[in-house]
């Protein structure tokens, strides 16, 4: 960042004092010689006429009140070279001629106060702009530079008589948003441009501006100058690429995750069936080292290898697929006979563990559009994550509740009931989250892949503490797939 640049001020705007006393000093004599040849030479003129003079001298010296003043001792002096020189006389041409110079004594006068007035308030006007911190200059048509504020020595570092005569967009090497003559054509066409604009100080720093252009013109309408304006909103840039590096790095991530939460769901979705692999393998050895191979058995234990091998290629298939919407096959189903079929798939483990399972599942429930190996993977997570929730309970406590049943708004729910340790409200909170496990060897992808999948099916998965023992799981999927 720059570093900060001079301090408060205004610059004076009125003529030095030296200069004004000496015009306050003529403009006494120049009315002491008026008043001494009107009234003491034989001329027969309107001579106090030339007090507009001594007040014009005094407007361009002074302040309002010392015009009062000199235009009041004006009048008394015309007044009183009247009355010494014709006062015992009757009215004629020299009361006309006195008439005509306090005539002109005050409309002098008038003209005067108003044109200090006004020059006033456009000292006030100029004082602002050196007063605003936003840095404010003119330029002419050939971009040079004819006024610089205070703002802009401070942004810039240039001084005012450094800036004045230079060319603005050399001295400050503009960075434009487009070219430069469609910058220029676009304010000569609407008088006015509004932009972002990068300038370079006297000491080298980059600095981003909003910068206004407004368009003078003359009485014939023909341009003259440009005012320009302009706010630093370096600090405002600076953060807008920090964020916009923020967005990328976590984009990054984004991905990086992406990519990890693929890598760990294969290996967490495919452990099933590569274990019935294994077993239903270890199963055929035994059927065929027999004294007598049962060759009917070794076969259909070969046969469940093959069946289960294409459901683990099934897997890798579908869940690579959830990075692609348009390679997920859905049609419609019967919950009911998808939740039988998961069912079978981890009977083994259900029956080795003990868990006694409960089945409550609604007659004609509507079909949904969905696409079956997903939402088999879905339920068989839900069943082994209430598998292992009641891995801490005794065995004749261990009960698991299947349940299905239309919703409300023509939603199919599915609820998966456990008897297990439950959920406390921090654990109840995050549970879906990735990466987010309480057990010591999880990984946090099941509840995660869960949600992914049942919104892909616009759907909803949550999940809610029991009031006596364990926790409910439950899902929710649109009817044949309407949102």
């Amino acid at each position: 960042m720059k570093p900060n640049r001079g301090g408060p001020g205004v610059v004076a705007m009125t003529p030095g004092n030296s200069l004004s006393n000496v015009l306050l000093w003529s403009a006494a004599a120049l009315a002491l010689a008026i008043f001494l040849v009107d009234t003491f030479s034989p001329l027969q003129t309107a001579v106090a006429v030339f007090y507009v003079i001594v007040i014009l001298l005094v407007a361009s010296a002074s302040r309002q009140h010392y015009v009062l003043i000199a235009s009041l001792a004006s009048v008394l002096l015309t007044i009183l070279s009247y009355v010494i020189v014709h006062g015992s006389s009757e009215p004629g041409p020299p009361l006309i001629r006195c008439i005509v110079s306090l005539s002109a004594i005050g409309i002098t006068s008038f003209l005067a106060l108003r044109n200090q007035a006004a020059e006033n308030a456009l000292r006030e006007q100029a004082n602002l702009l050196e007063l605003t911190h936003d840095a404010i200059f003119v330029r002419d048509m050939n971009e040079i530079i004819t006024y610089w504020n205070r703002g802009s020595e401070q942004l810039y570092g240039w001084l005012r008589h450094e800036a004045i005569g230079r060319h603005a967009h050399i001295l400050l090497r503009t960075q434009f948003p487009q070219s430069q003559d469609a910058v220029r054509a676009a304010l000569l066409k609407d008088g006015r441009w509004e932009g972002e604009l990068i300038h370079t100080s006297k000491d080298g720093y980059h600095i981003v501006v909003d910068s206004r252009w407004s368009l003078q013109t003359d009485e014939h309408g023909k341009p003259v100058a440009a005012l320009e304006t302009n706010t630093d909103v370096t600090a405002h840039a600076q953060a807008q690429e920090a964020l916009l590096a923020a967005q990328s790095a976590l984009a990054h991530a984004m991905r990086v995750a992406t990519l990890g939460e693929l890598t760990a769901s294969i290996a967490h979705e495919i452990n099933q069936p590569l274990a019935a692999v294994v077993t239903n393998g270890e199963a055929a050895l035994r059927w065929l080292g027999r004294e007598e191979p049962d060759l009917e058995e070794a076969r259909a234990a070969l046969g469940r290898v093959i069946s289960d091998g294409r459901r683990a290629s099934e897997v890798i298939r579908h869940i690579r697929s959830l990075s692609k919407k348009g390679e997920q096959k859905k049609v419609l189903l019967n919950v009911n006979e998808v939740l039988e079929e998961s069912l079978a798939l981890v009977q083994r483990e259900l029956t080795g563990q003990g868990i006694s399972v409960h089945s409550e599942l609604a007659d004609g429930l509507a079909p949904i559009s969905a696409d079956r190996i997903q939402l088999q993977q879905v339920f068989m997570n839900l069943v082994m994550n209430a598998m292992q929730a009641m891995d801490a309970v005794g065995r004749d406590e261990r009960r698991l509740t299947l349940r299905s049943f239309a919703g409300e708004d023509r939603s199919v729910n599915v609820q998966v009931q456990d008897t297990g340790t439950g959920l406390d409200e921090a654990t109840e909170k995050q549970l879906f989250s990735a990466f987010f496990t309480t057990k010591a060897a999880g990984m946090g992808m099941g509840l995660s892949i869960c949600r992914s999948i049942v919104e892909a099916h616009d759907g909803r998965i949550w999940a809610s503490r029991n009031e006596g023992r364990g926790a409910t799981f439950q899902l929710s999927i649109p009817a044949g797939g309407a949102k």
